[in-house]
């Protein structure tokens, strides 16, 4: 495939797009009216959105073609795929504030668990790293952490991105979730990462973005072609000495699917070969991202460019 190349502000480096006074009045407007009487309002958020944001489409449209031209499969999106893939990501709103609201049933959440994470979560012994991804809707999988099971879960974010979203969150009432900040791994925050986990506790980071000041990546395939990925999640496991996990919840016919998968336990990694071993980690993660974005192709609500060449990063081998 050749594209041209367009230099494009890091996704971390733009203001986020909307106003905090527009979210909250959509999520006033479900509990008003209700999900299904809201729809409507959320449905023109979605076009403006859509009609405004030229950017995005290109990104999207970029991933819809790599995934057809990588998988083989033309049939994968439906016509005007583009604009589908917003309507999805207005849909994954309205579960989210469902989810916030405490709406969404827990029992009627399908679990995807061969390698029995699940019991590892609830075993109380030491916590492990759950890397995500921003396919799907993660905040189901938070409420079933959080709310279905109990378990104590700290997530990492990049929380100045997302100060409309936290506050919302909170206006919401959830005040359970725990947030951290990428940005402030620092000594002391790994010391007390350590100690959460030596506790039982897990901790959720996305392994689909890099971070915009510090943050070290490695280029790997993805759906075909070279992509950054961050070696956050796989570095911090190292230093932590922890077990990994993979994590992301798709919507099929209406219901959510949770798949888990155990992946890699970073204690068994020699320190002289780490480098090795992170990119080796990100190359794998890469390949299963590709492999769950065909069981929901519409579901990628990652709107950033993913093919541009980024200087001063590493490959893998």
């Amino acid at each position: 495939m050749s594209e041209p190349v367009v230099d494009e502000p890091h996704w971390a480096s733009r203001r986020e797009r909307g106003s905090l006074l527009g979210m909250r009045f959509t999520a006033w407007a479900v509990r008003l009216l209700g999900r299904r009487g809201a729809a409507p309002l959320v449905h023109l958020v979605v076009l403006y959105f859509y009609f405004t944001a030229r950017r995005e489409r290109r990104n999207i449209a970029s991933y819809q073609q790599r995934l057809v031209e990588w998988s083989g499969r033309i049939d994968l999106f439906p016509p005007r795929a583009v604009f589908a893939q917003y309507h999805a990501f207005g849909d994954c709103m309205l579960d989210r504030l469902d989810v916030w609201r405490g709406r969404l049933r827990l029992a009627s959440v399908m679990l995807d668990d061969p390698d029995g994470v699940r019991t590892a979560l609830l075993s109380g012994r030491r916590g492990q790293i759950l890397v995500c991804t921003h396919l799907g809707n993660l905040d189901v999988c938070r409420a079933m952490a959080e709310l279905g099971e109990g378990v104590s879960l700290n997530v990492l974010m990049h929380l100045p991105r997302a100060a409309h979203f936290n506050r919302m969150l909170e206006a919401s009432g959830d005040r359970r979730l725990r947030l951290m900040h990428v940005g402030d791994l620092d000594t002391s925050t790994m010391l007390d990462l350590s100690q959460r986990l030596e506790r039982g506790e897990w901790i959720a980071i996305a392994g689909d973005r890099v971070a915009v000041h510090g943050g070290r990546s490695v280029v790997v395939p993805f759906l075909g072609e070279p992509a950054s990925f961050p070696q956050g999640p796989w570095l911090m496991a190292a230093m932590l000495r922890a077990k990994t996990n993979l994590v992301c919840c798709l919507k099929r016919e209406g219901r959510y699917r949770i798949h888990l998968r155990a992946f890699d336990d970073a204690a068994s990694w020699q320190r002289a070969r780490r480098d090795d071993a992170i990119a080796d980690a990100a190359s794998r993660y890469a390949t299963w991202l590709g492999e769950r974005c065909l069981d929901a192709p519409l579901q990628w609500f990652n709107f950033h460019p993913y093919w541009q060449p980024t200087p001063g990063v590493s490959h893998a081998r």
